[in-house]
């Protein structure tokens, strides 16, 4: 359905140029979303995968590796769309302390997505809500320490910002002035907790994703916000009890189609297109999750078989495998503090997973030595 203009431009001048500045109206849409037809069944299709996806918490012999895992990947993911060059090793690397030509600054903001995604959790968790208030808390944890540590971390902007072009007049959007941010943003809050109006979570996050992304309000980290915002939000409604609904790489395939659909709410009021899009992003990345879960588990009982045919030292490599679950990359050092193996006891397990393959050495030193569970690393990096 196209109702028009989803908002209203005002003029505003930026550095001398005069340009027009996007204030989006409160949600929810008017007139409402269809209901019912194709978009009911998306949304029906969505949930059930939803509800695959949430399940894999409590069926995994060991759901927090999955986690750790998946959340890490999210993390990279995320900032590749905002251009950081990080892979899942260069992170992993760098929480073991041993990054050696990883591109630091790169790094550092990938870590800091994963910090931002633990302490909007641990809010939830502890029963703080899902406010402005934690969006500036979560934005604050993002941009402290990377790139972003001189663009207000956890600050509503006071300046005016605007998308694509190096100048204002060349601006492919331009988002609210900074004097009507507080407003927009006081207004998605109450939407998200006003229980009044009957739209389903999904269906809600899904109109919340857009209502930030054009309010904008950060001078930067908006789009990693925005992203996280639909997990932390799904989760609060407690349709998942673990964030690891990621639309990263949906929005990273289709990116074009991506901007193209947020133009197209702003301009033409065309949420049904949204949706449908979004409905679309949400079950192929949590039945891609769930595959990828059950992948990760395969692996794991295919390698303990592997082990246990592997004579004395299979004792040793069994409890080095289990560091490894833990993190796909390790040194022999932190086998050591992990497990209680004595260096010879480690040295002899990891040389063992070498042996079947199951691991492989990253740094051709003598000491130092890191190793890389070949396979499991190798699943995670699909699509980064």
């Amino acid at each position: 359905m196209k109702r028009g203009p989803t908002g209203k431009f005002e003029p505003i001048s930026i550095g001398g140029e005069k340009v027009r500045a996007f204030i989006p109206m409160s949600l929810p849409p008017v007139p409402p979303l269809e209901a019912g037809g194709p978009h009911q069944v998306l949304l029906e299709k969505a949930l059930l995968s939803v509800g695959r996806l949430d399940s894999i918490t409590s069926l995994l012999p060991d759901p927090d590796l999955f986690l750790y895992a998946y959340i890490r990947k999210e993390a990279v993911l995320s900032s590749q769309i905002e251009g950081t060059q990080s892979s899942i090793a260069d992170l992993l690397l760098f929480e073991l302390k041993e990054a050696p030509g990883v591109p630091l600054a790169d790094v550092v903001e990938v870590s800091r997505y994963v910090a931002a995604m633990q302490h909007g959790m641990k809010r939830l968790r502890s029963g703080f809500p899902l406010s402005n208030r934690l969006i500036r808390e979560i934005h604050d944890k993002l941009l402290s320490g990377g790139r972003g540590t001189q663009k207000d971390p956890g600050e509503f902007r006071s300046s005016q910002n605007w998308l694509g072009g190096r100048r204002p007049s060349e601006a492919h959007f331009v988002p609210p002035p900074p004097q009507s941010v507080q407003d927009c943003m006081k207004d998605l809050e109450s939407f998200l907790h006003d229980k009044d109006v009957p739209i389903p979570a999904l269906i809600k996050a899904g109109l919340a994703h857009v209502q930030f992304e054009t309010i904008h309000p950060f001078l930067d980290g908006n789009g990693r916000v925005g992203r996280l915002l639909i997990s932390l939000f799904l989760c609060q409604e407690g349709i998942l009890q673990e964030p690891i609904l990621y639309l990263s790489l949906h929005f990273k395939k289709h990116r074009s189609e991506y901007y193209r659909l947020l133009d197209q709410v702003r301009s033409q009021g065309d949420w049904e297109s949204w949706m449908e899009f979004f409905l679309n992003g949400v079950q192929s990345t949590a039945d891609g999750a769930v595959r990828t879960a059950q992948r990760l588990s395969s692996l794991f009982e295919q390698s303990t078989a592997q082990i246990q045919t592997g004579g004395r030292a299979a004792g040793s490599a069994i409890r080095v495998h289990d560091v490894l679950r833990k993190k796909a990359l390790t040194s022999l050092k932190e086998v050591c503090r992990q497990t209680g193996l004595s260096f010879p006891a480690a040295s002899a397990g990891m040389d063992l997973l070498v042996k079947l393959k199951i691991a492989n050495e990253l740094t051709g030193r003598k000491r130092n030595r890191v190793f890389a569970y070949t396979r499991y690393l190798s699943i995670l990096n699909e699509g980064t």
